[in-house]
């Protein structure tokens, strides 16, 4: 479970003040798919960030799991993400240099049954005939399965996307959200910004953010 309570984010421009998140109260139950949804600039992906530890709120707090992740330290922010969360983003950012196995295996390097983990991963995400493939050889689509594939190495509890499909053509990214709903199917847990209504129906719930507060 995660509970967030009067999250506040300010980002500083030199000495004007940028409020990102004006005081965000949810919960989010473990193995739902959310989509967080909102105009550009309405604070979804800071959320998402607050969320997954890349980022500090000025204020308030989130707890995951029992633990208060808002208060531990940058080692701690580190230890945790590693352990229980999955990041996938619009950009795929695989290494151009290694097939799709071993980049699907870079996060579990040094376990002994990596490449098996990562084997399984890619036939998880359908793309297992794909193995040796490099990124170059592959379409957007399937660039982003292995990197979803990538993402679940470490058999996050919870599996955040940050506008997954942005760089995809529509049937590509109707593919990866409904591999997003395979997996939620099989208890993981699914946190998603889009700013797609079609892509965002397919979600348990949607969460809609404008200007730093949750609207609806």
């Amino acid at each position: 479970m995660i509970e967030i309570s009067d999250l506040k984010k300010t980002y500083y421009m030199g000495k004007i003040e940028v409020p990102a998140l004006r005081g965000i109260d949810l919960t989010l139950e473990q193995g739902e798919f959310i989509a967080l949804m909102g105009p550009s600039g309405s604070g979804k992906s800071t959320l998402l960030n607050m969320i997954g530890l890349l980022d500090t709120p000025t204020s308030g707090g989130i707890v995951i799991d029992g633990i208060a992740v808002s208060a531990l330290d940058d080692n701690g922010r580190s230890d945790f993400r590693l352990k229980k969360m999955g990041f996938v983003f619009q950009f795929f950012s695989l290494l151009m240099e290694l097939n799709s196995i071993e980049n699907v295996a870079l996060p579990i390097m040094m376990d002994d049954r990596k490449n098996d983990r990562a084997a399984m991963l890619l036939e998880l995400v359908g793309i297992g005939d794909r193995a040796n493939h490099y990124p170059n050889e592959l379409s957007g689509g399937q660039q982003q399965r292995v990197a979803i594939a990538r993402a679940l190495a470490n058999e996050p509890s919870i599996l955040l996307a940050d506008e997954p499909t942005a760089n995809l053509d529509t049937e590509s990214a109707n593919q990866i959200v409904e591999l997003f709903r395979e997996l939620n199917k099989k208890g993981q847990t699914i946190i998603m910004v889009t700013h797609e209504p079609e892509l965002g129906e397919k979600a348990d719930r949607i969460i809609k953010i404008k200007d730093g507060r949750v609207v609806a």
